[in-house]
């Protein structure tokens, strides 16, 4: 499918849960949220499903996927073919969440919001690993975050 024939459809976002429960009150209102991501980018979203898990389901994916041997906080998956509407998975470490919060002085909900946000990003186009990639991509954390908690 195109991106224009797409953009008819109506896009999802699921959030499913590995072995860890996300313990998050505005659930409804970051899935519609992050569909306005997409739209605001510019890019077609069909389906975009977060796992939450424990660090140690994560990294056994970032090992066995990414030949990477330590902790992070997503791993996000692109599934559609280039120039298809986005058909993704992007697997949270429930625990990397709570040790992030902690570690940057944001309530839990915070920490939550950006990497969500994230992830979304990265199917965006956005990359971070360069400072000046970084710096960018912080950046639209940021708005999306201000955005969001202004609803």
């Amino acid at each position: 499918m195109s991106n224009s024939s797409i953009n008819k459809t109506k896009s999802s976002i699921y959030f499913r849960y590995a072995d860890k429960q996300l313990n998050y009150t505005k659930k409804a209102a970051l899935k519609h949220f992050v569909k306005e991501i997409f739209k605001q980018e510019k890019v077609s979203l069909n389906t975009l499903t977060y796992i939450f898990c424990s660090d140690e389901f994560l990294i056994n994916i970032n090992k066995e996927f990414l030949n990477h041997h330590y902790y992070t906080d997503i791993i996000t998956f692109c599934l559609s073919a280039k120039g298809d509407a986005i058909e993704a998975e992007a697997y949270i470490s429930v625990d990397r969440l709570k040790e992030n919060a902690q570690q940057l002085k944001l309530s839990f909900n915070e920490e939550v919001e950006r990497v969500v946000f994230h992830g979304a990003l990265h199917l965006c186009g956005y990359k971070d690993k360069r400072k000046e990639d970084i710096a960018i991509i912080r950046q639209k954390e940021n708005f999306y975050i201000k955005q969001f908690n202004k609803q």
